[in-house]
């Protein structure tokens, strides 16, 4: 087990240095991957089943969007067991993060998670995204394969602060799903990402909404 925790440790300290992130954060990071990992074998709360793909797959996929985020506070709409909230949260304890999720067993263990991990930083709310309203919009909201594209603009636009962006964390690019969306006044980008030690393929779809054209 010992030797199975140093490999793993070593597989996120070249993961974190390929993607400029401090090596400090491998300690929290796997702290909260083990965390998931024991409560994962009771409440199925990832179908990553085992702790050693859990770093590529979670920790370092979560953390490659850090350089398309904007400042300030982030909603993680359907965080589940908190991806990509959660590692987002260890690596910038200064930006606000609130984790939406309506499974009850999910935010147990999200609130559990921060509490270990000494989260201040983060808001656990436990509710379906339809029926969550905030006074205040959010700096940027973020899914990791929540939903596909319109869908999943046209549920959180009413959340985003004024030219704030909505982050969708995909797989393949499906440039079918942005059918409509640049109609409706929507920015659409992609950028292709490159998660370290994962083989597959990683995009990031950036929606921002604009003024419709006039003339």
């Amino acid at each position: 087990m010992a030797l199975r925790a140093g490999e793993d440790n070593a597989t996120l300290t070249v993961g974190l240095a390929a993607l400029g992130e401090r090596s400090d954060l491998a300690e929290p990071l796997l702290a909260y991957r083990d965390l998931l990992a024991r409560w994962n074998r009771v409440y199925n709360l990832s179908a990553v089943r085992d702790p050693a793909a859990m770093v590529p797959r979670h920790l370092l996929d979560s953390l490659v969007v850090r350089p398309w985020l904007p400042t300030g506070a982030l909603l993680d709409v359907g965080t589940g067991p908190g991806l990509p909230g959660i590692p987002l949260a260890v690596a910038e304890p200064d930006r606000p993060v609130t984790l939406l999720e309506s499974n009850g067993k999910k935010t147990r263990f999200l609130a559990q998670a921060c509490l270990e991990l000494g989260l201040s930083n983060v808001e656990v709310v436990q509710t379906r995204l339809e029926d969550y309203a905030r006074a205040e919009g959010f700096s940027g909201v973020i899914c990791r394969a929540f939903s596909e594209a319109g869908t999943f603009w046209a549920g959180i636009r009413h959340l985003l602060a004024p030219g704030a962006p909505a982050l969708a964390m995909k797989g393949r690019r499906q440039d079918h799903e942005l059918a409509g969306l640049e109609q409706a006044g929507v920015s659409c980008r992609w950028h292709k990402l490159d998660v370290p030690g994962l083989d597959a393929e990683r995009h990031l779809l950036i929606m921002t909404g604009t003024e419709p054209a006039t003339g």
